[in-house]
């Protein structure tokens, strides 16, 4: 094998591991409004082709919205400097009955607690008591020039109908990666 040869190998890897987790989309750089726009595009383009339910299509298309506004308004700003960790990642997967969407990317330490809390509260509800959050949150003032009050998690949680997924994984004293995932049934629940 040459070096060259070697050195594709993680392409031939990646692809695979793609199939393999049934992923049908993955951004990862940065996040601005033109590139959510074609993350946009190209997820719909992609359901279009797999000819899915009309209102799946708009369940998958409203949560992956929030998704890239998430990490559009909540990612934070590391200066030039830290180009790395200036990315985030976006990924859609389709499996038997079920669309995943899942989003990752750096934020700081010091918010992490409240961000956990947050998403706690939202998971502890059920479908009438993410309603009265979400009313809530709309008529406090907890909004701020970063979006505000959870809406879009709320929003998510009560659009797909299940828990959202997330971890935070510390990289050092100031800064953790938080992974975030949710998920859309293609079938009715029982």
């Amino acid at each position: 094998m040459t070096k060259t040869e070697n050195s594709l190998e993680h392409i031939y890897d990646l692809h695979n591991m793609m199939i393999g987790h049934k992923i049908i989309l993955v951004y990862e750089g940065e996040f601005t409004q033109e590139i959510t726009k074609s993350v946009l595009a190209m997820a719909e383009k992609n359901m279009e082709t797999l000819h899915e339910d009309t209102n799946i299509k708009k369940k998958v298309f409203n949560v992956m919205v929030e998704c890239l506004q998430n990490i559009c308004k909540h990612s934070e700003e590391f200066g030039p400097e830290n180009t790395v960790f200036n990315t985030a990642i976006f990924m859609i997967g389709k499996e038997n009955n079920e669309y995943r969407i899942a989003t990752g990317n750096v934020i700081y330490n010091d918010r992490v607690d409240k961000l956990k809390a947050k998403l706690d509260e939202i998971n502890a509800l059920d479908k009438d008591g993410l309603k009265e959050l979400y009313k809530t949150a709309l008529s406090t003032s907890e909004l701020s020039d970063k979006g505000g009050a959870g809406l879009g998690f709320i929003d998510m949680a009560r659009k797909s109908g299940q828990k959202l997924d997330y971890t935070f994984s510390k990289i050092d004293e100031t800064i953790s990666f938080f992974s975030f995932q949710t998920k859309i049934l293609r079938v009715k629940e029982a």
